[in-house]
């Protein structure tokens, strides 16, 4: 069978809290998918790891799963084809087994590195050469926190990698990362496409125990027959590297030309455009990141996206979420509901999401969560409900930015867990004043993912020909009676930021003097 007869590409989305495969035909159809949960440990609040032997488990069972429900056979997979979270990092040794966690994007330990480097002109200098702001989420600062805090241990490592490239060279044996995985480390050029010195320096280590920068479309065949049969797949299956979760977000949205940007909340969340050249923020607010063949990703990423209202299912409304299971449903349609009872703006609550710092627009890994405002009239569903507000309060901050640098936009595709909420998404659209339209596919990062696997293979000539396969499913536009509400909590919710940033370096160092 010659590979213009494969009709199917696998894509594996390796994210937070779950790996995600899907089938996809060469017409952007979604026939079956499949996601595996897994934990993120974190003991104290600056540790946030995960097992990397589970998320490898993960990819095996979850593309072994997805050809029974799509009911394909392995035969007719033209390749598989990744999506990944960013940020993350592990050590290995020369047999390339794990010598330490996978220490992901929320992870805080290297806070005061970060702290130091931004003050110096070394620091700047990085983020405008490489595109990934100076905080604790990127491997750059991980890696100067290990290299003083483990330094037998950072001596041992063979290389320093991330998730996919685990995946990777557990499969094939090789190390090699993506443009776009690359640059969302703090140690790779913009514009050379290469690592970077200065920023090798600054961690301590030599490109040698880096994984091999290749682009988005590399793949990589020769699957061990074993693993082959586990998965269902011939051994000669392509698989191509694909690329970072957000930039594919984007292009699995059909957010690939201006005036149109893509809103992604999963775990966390993030707004961004695309553009043609790499481009840095002045005032380094922003990312800049590799998508594939001449496209960057601009934007900004907070920390706390749907993990707030995980936190509110688990930590505020346990009895709520319990009821709502009794009642049949999923109990954050529940929750929801209960939110949807309160009038816009929560009766002038505020909700700080800052449980896991924060990162753009103001990258302070000490911010700590805060509700403010809270009186006795107030109860659990205006606290819900505050929660929600407080997550779109914190993206419409990095819109605001990303607007002042490259220009606003005309439409907002929005994708992720949240999508599937209209509250969510009408509150999108009343903060932001602007359209916000739903595909129909949330999971654009799965997508992208797939669609770069056609690419990649030839199916595909160019990344806009992805429009072909979007298909706006619903819109939202702003309410002219919910806007000025908005307007005025935002403009409390910035000054209260402003006014407690000395208290969060304070509180967050008495929670660390607290740590056993």
């Amino acid at each position: 069978m010659t590979t213009t007869s494969k009709p199917y590409v696998i894509a594996a989305d390796l994210g937070t809290t779950s790996t995600k495969t899907l089938v996809v035909d060469d017409k952007g159809t979604i026939l079956a998918s499949h996601a595996i949960l897994y934990p993120m440990y974190t003991p104290t609040p600056d540790i946030a790891e995960q097992d990397p032997q589970e998320i490898y488990q993960a990819v095996l069972r979850g593309i072994r799963e997805v050809i029974r429900k799509a009911g394909i056979r392995g035969e007719d997979v033209l390749a598989v084809s990744f999506s990944s979270a960013m940020h993350s990092l592990m050590a290995v040794d020369e047999k390339g087994e794990p010598l330490t966690p996978l220490i992901t994007w929320a992870d805080n330990r290297s806070a005061a590195y970060t702290a130091r480097l931004k003050k110096e002109p070394t620091g700047r200098e990085i983020y405008h050469r490489t595109g990934t702001p100076v905080h604790p989420m990127s491997p750059l600062a991980k890696l100067m926190w290990m290299r003083d805090q483990e330094p037998d241990l950072f001596a041992k490592a063979y290389k320093f990698i991330g998730i996919k490239e685990f995946v990777f060279a557990k499969l094939f044996g090789r190390y090699v990362v993506d443009h776009s995985i690359a640059s969302a480390t703090g140690l790779f050029n913009l514009h050379q496409l290469d690592w970077d010195e200065l920023a090798l320096a600054t961690a301590g280590v030599d490109a040698v125990r880096l994984s091999v920068p290749v682009p988005a479309g590399h793949a990589e065949t020769g699957l061990p027959a074993a693993l082959a049969a586990e998965m269902g797949l011939p051994a000669d299956t392509p698989f191509v590297v694909g690329g970072a979760d957000g930039p594919l977000a984007n292009l699995g949205a059909g957010a690939v030309e201006p005036g149109v940007w893509a809103l992604t909340v999963g775990t966390s969340g993030a707004v961004r455009g695309i553009i043609r050249e790499p481009r840095t923020d002045a005032k380094g607010r922003l990312f800049c990141y590799a998508l594939a063949d001449g496209y960057w990703t601009v934007g900004g990423a907070i920390n706390n996206g749907g993990v707030m209202f995980r936190w509110v299912r688990d930590t505020l409304a346990t009895l709520e979420a319990e009821e709502g299971r009794r009642k049949g449903m999923d109990p954050y349609d529940y929750l929801t509901e209960l939110a949807h009872t309160v009038p816009p703006g929560s009766g002038g609550l505020l909700f700080l999401p800052f449980l896991l710092g924060e990162r753009s627009p103001n990258w302070n890994a000490n911010a700590r969560g805060v509700f403010f405002g809270l009186a006795m009239n107030h109860t659990k569903n205006h606290m819900i409900r505050a929660v929600m507000e407080g997550v779109v309060y914190r993206l419409n901050s990095v819109a605001q930015a990303l607007s002042e640098t490259i220009g606003a936009p005309e439409e907002i595709r929005a994708s992720g867990g949240f999508a599937r909420s209209p509250l969510w998404r009408q509150m999108l659209a009343d903060v932001l004043v602007k359209t916000v339209t739903v595909t129909d596919s949330v999971e654009s990062s799965a997508l992208g993912a797939a669609y770069i696997g056609f690419y990649a293979m030839g199916r595909f000539s160019r990344l806009e020909d992805i429009r072909d396969w979007v298909v706006a499913r619903t819109s939202h536009r702003a309410n002219s009676e919910n806007y000025p509400i908005y307007k005025e909590l935002t403009n409390i919710y910035a000054r209260v930021y402003d006014q407690l940033i000395g208290e969060f370096d304070a509180i967050a160092e008495l929670q660390h003097r607290s740590m056993p």
